[in-house]
């Protein structure tokens, strides 16, 4: 394909929206509460909704790109986003807001599901195996830093109004759709039944799975909801595997995964996503809180990060078109272990200048490391498949994300909580107004100034004193925020060990072209095991 650098510049604006829309609504949340006088709980779902509807619909959205073209469902996709946006964009005031948003916010998420396994599936489709590393590597890298980018554009766009934030997202969509029609990569489809029982099983599987693991921090651990939503989301996701291996034609071909290699990348995915997406949360809490930054100073923060990250992508790619995966995901994520533990150890000092070389050492083994275990686990799939293996490792990215908020958010939400109303109910408050101010410092919407204007107008301490309590109070995060730091680096230790053991050395050789219900390395029927 002579046009492959502009199907790739068009893949990224297609995804940029995405991208951008998981880190920057919830930096307007405050202001949407003002505007529109959105509950606590209806604020959550604003964000969470979203999140939800991606996570349930990666699966189906993969498949409907392979079976309706992979083009045909990114335009689609771009434009619904960019539609559901924009109805965003024009929330009405009063009692009718809080719902329309997160309606919309909901179909937002899913036309995102349907977009990313197909802009994925055209940018391998593109580029042969030999070259795939590196265009995928410019292809994560640029979707990372646009991540970053969220709480930047966010915090200026606020500024004017919130509504800017869901606005933004039009003119990308229509760079990207005239850049798709422009480049028309080819529209290769498959043509089988969709599994549309199997859709609905995991789509609710994974819906009522990811919303436990969400409400967790809200219902809390011990809620008989929480656990039924994760018991019966397994449950379903368990019925769904004994359903496709049933199934003459399954949504997802499940014995892709008797691969050693194939099963190795996921499982690797899954633990480097359950320590990537909630760095976001845990250095957003920290650089407001223990620092003392405002919201758009944390996203400068995190551009240290996505600085190593976008660098060292480019390296893995490099490593993996050459050499294969492996020993760019081994020495990934034996750098993200050691940077996440060196990061870890300094962040009670609360002197970032001290911290970011080791920031941005994590920030280079995550981008060593997610592009070529993504990539290979593509390669691993037949042609025709690409929308549907693209749309399997997206889910167990999603999955293992929203396992890793939720566990990691959960501890460093007690472990700030125990930490600082010991600090302030020893100093002398009153033991309630210390435990609001200690969820107020856990806050990504509070955790700037917040807790600082709640100990100044405390009345208990006055000038030094009630500046020594907030240094305190400072540390205490810091503390709780390297807990978890240290548990992403024992995370991204364990991924080191699954990479050494399981994942094959070499280069993938390039899989034949196979009709619907033949595997790729046997040519056989695709109910007899690999």
């Amino acid at each position: 394909m002579e046009n492959r650098k502009l199907v790739l510049v068009a893949m990224i604006f297609a995804v940029a929206m995405m991208f951008i829309d998981q880190t920057i609504v919830a930096l307007a949340v405050p202001e949407l509460q003002r505007d529109l006088g959105v509950t606590s709980t209806g604020a959550q779902w604003i964000i969470n909704g979203y999140l939800l509807a991606l996570s349930a619909l990666f699966a189906l959205g993969g498949k409907l790109a392979d079976v309706l073209g992979h083009r045909r469902m990114v335009i689609a996709g771009v434009a619904g986003f960019a539609l559901f946006s924009a109805l965003c964009g024009a929330t009405p005031t009063g009692s009718i807001g809080e719902a329309w948003m997160i309606v919309f916010r909901v179909l937002q998420g899913a036309s995102a599901a349907l977009l990313f396994p197909a802009a994925l599936a055209i940018v391998v489709s593109a580029y042969p195996l030999r070259e795939r590393g590196k265009a995928l590597a410019i292809f994560f890298a640029a979707s990372g830093g646009l991540t970053a980018v969220g709480p930047l554009a966010g915090g200026y766009l606020t500024e004017w109004t919130w509504r800017a934030i869901f606005w933004i997202n039009i003119p990308v969509a229509i760079v990207a759709i005239v850049l798709t029609l422009r480049a028309n990569p080819p529209e290769a489809k498959r043509v089988v039944p969709i599994d549309w029982r199997g859709a609905v099983i995991v789509s609710a599987g994974m819906g009522l799975a990811v919303l436990g693991l969400q409400q967790a921090g809200v219902w809390g651990w011990d809620d008989l909801r929480t656990w039924a939503c994760i018991v019966a989301g397994l449950a379903l996701l368990a019925w769904f595997v004994v359903d496709q291996l049933r199934t003459s034609d399954p949504l997802i071909d499940v014995r892709i995964f008797a691969q050693r290699a194939f099963a190795a990348d996921n499982a690797v995915l899954f633990l480097i996503s359950a320590a990537f997406v909630p760095l976001f949360f845990f250095a957003s809490v920290y650089a407001q809180a223990s620092l003392g930054y405002s919201a758009s100073e944390a996203g400068l923060f995190l551009l240290v990060f996505f600085g190593g990250f976008a660098t060292a992508a480019q390296w893995g790619g490099r490593i993996l078109d050459a050499r294969g995966a492996r020993p760019a995901v081994v020495l990934g994520c034996a750098m993200a272990a050691v940077g996440f533990w060196l990061w870890g150890s300094q962040l009670p000092d609360l002197d970032f200048g001290n911290q970011w070389y080791w920031l941005a050492l994590a920030g280079a083994g995550m981008g060593m490391v997610l592009g070529p275990v993504s990539t290979d686990a593509v390669n691993r799939a037949p042609r025709a498949s690409y929308g549907e293996v693209t749309g399997i490792t997206q889910t167990v990215r999603n999955f293992g994300a929203s396992l890793g908020l939720a566990v990691l958010g959960s501890l460093l939400v007690t472990e700030n909580v125990r930490r600082v109303d010991e600090t302030l109910t020893s100093r002398g408050l009153p033991a309630d107004q210390a435990d609001r101010i200690a969820h107020a410092m856990t806050s990504t919407s509070g955790a700037g100034s917040g807790g600082g204007e709640a100990l100044g107008g405390a009345g208990t301490a006055a000038g030094e004193a009630a500046r020594a309590i907030y240094s305190a109070v400072q540390v205490d995060v810091a503390e709780s925020t390297r807990t978890v730091v240290y548990l992403m680096a024992a995370l991204m230790a364990l991924a080191f060990l699954l990479a050494v053991t399981r994942m094959p050395a070499g280069r993938v050789e390039e899989l034949p072209v196979v009709e619907p219900g033949e595997t790729a390395e046997t040519g056989a029927s695709a109910n007899v095991p690999l």
